[in-house]
């Protein structure tokens, strides 16, 4: 009888450990996707694109801030040639 409580400690105590593994694994997971930090340039309509520091979580901007020095004028008749330069966060 003393044998079966053992073991079934013993069980209870693994299952409790494994159980919090999957937790902070899938917590951590969770967070480390949904949320990320980028760098990317954003151009105006005269052609003045400065690089930005862009945090986004999901699909939304969370912070966006100007890294400094990081600019440029091109010409007039330039055209970015990004697919989608306006897309953020994706």
């Amino acid at each position: 009888m003393k044998h079966l409580k053992i073991i079934i400690i013993l069980i209870l105590i693994v299952l409790l450990i494994i159980l919090s593994f999957i937790y902070i694994r899938n917590n951590l997971t969770g967070r480390a996707i949904e949320e990320f930090t980028h760098t990317k340039a954003i151009c105006n309509t005269s052609n003045f694109c400065q690089d930005y520091e862009i945090t986004c979580k999901g699909n939304e901007i969370v912070k966006q801030q100007p890294i400094t020095g990081a600019a440029i004028q091109h010409s007039e008749n330039w055209q970015d040639p990004r697919a989608n330069p306006q897309d953020l966060c994706k």
